[in-house]
C-alpha cells in the first residue's frame, strides 16, 4: 500500500502524523518504511530533521528516507534550496529514479511531500505532479485544524481530486474542546469532507485497506 502525504502547507504537521501513524502501524505488526524524495530546512533550527523523524519511527536509516545529496541546508522549497546553494536542481525523473524502497517491499510504504500540493518539488513539478507519477493507493491530506483550514482545504483538495483521488483528510492538533476546531470539522463534513481529528482514526482507516 502506497500511501502518498500532502499537506495544506508547511509547518502543519505531515511529519508528526506521518511518523506517528508508521510507529502505531509497527507495533500492531505491519512493516513500514518512510520516504522523503527532497528535504529542506533552516540549519540554525535545532529540531530533528523531517527525515529523522521518519526513520525513527520506521526503524531505517535516515539516509535511506531522505538520500543526503537531497537533504537542503537552506529554509526554501527544495529546487531553490539546490539552486541557492549553486547545486544540481533535480527534475521529477531524478527523485522518481533514486526511490528506493526496502526488499521485499513493506506492506504500507509512506511518502511525505513537502509544503502544500503545488508547492515545488523539483525543477519541473510539485507534489501533485510527483503524486500522478506515483499512482499511489491512497492520498492522506494534513492539516491544521484552526482558523483558515476550510479555505487551505479547499484550495488543496481541488487539484487532487481533479486528477482522481478521494483524499484521507486529517485534522491535526485537533481538540475537542476547542470550539473552532469542532464548528471546522463540522463545517467540512457537511461540505463533502469527512475528516479524520485522530492519528488513530487514520490508522483504522489505513487498516482496513492493507
Amino acid at each position: 500500500m502506497l500511501i502518498v502525504c500532502v499537506g495544506t502547507a508547511t509547518e502543519v504537521g505531515k511529519t508528526w502524523v506521518g511518523a506517528a501513524t508508521l510507529h502505531a502501524l509497527r507495533e500492531r505488526g505491519y512493516s513500514v518504511a518512510a520516504r522523503k524524495p527532497a528535504q529542506s530546512f533552516d540549519p540554525t533550527d535545532d529540531h530533528p530533521l523531517d527525515a529523522t523523524v521518519l526513520a525513527d519511527a520506521t526503524g531505517e536509516a535516515r539516509e535511506r528516507v531522505c538520500l543526503p545529496e537531497r537533504t537542503y541546508p537552506v529554509a526554501m522549497a527544495p529546487p531553490m534550496a539546490a539552486a541557492a546553494l549553486g547545486l544540481p536542481v533535480p527534475t521529477l525523473q531524478d527523485l522518481l529514479d533514486e526511490l528506493r524502497w526496502p526488499d521485499p517491499l513493506p506492506q504500507v510504504c509512506w511518502l511525505e511531500t513537502v509544503g502544500g500540493p503545488r508547492s515545488p518539488l523539483a525543477a519541473d513539478g510539485d507534489a501533485v505532479d510527483l503524486l500522478v507519477r506515483l499512482a499511489p493507493s491512497r492520498v492522506v491530506v494534513v492539516a491544521d485544524a484552526g482558523l483558515g483550514v476550510i479555505n487551505a482545504l479547499g484550495l488543496s483538495l481541488a487539484p487532487l481530486r481533479d486528477h482522481g483521488y478521494d483524499p484521507m483528510v486529517v485534522l491535526n492538533r485537533f481538540d475537542e474542546h476547542d470550539d473552532l476546531h469542532r464548528r471546522n470539522a463540522q463545517w467540512l463534513h457537511d461540505h463533502g469532507v469527512d475528516p479524520l481529528v485522530s492519528v488513530a482514526a487514520l490508522v483504522t482507516e489505513i487498516e482496513r485497506e492493507i
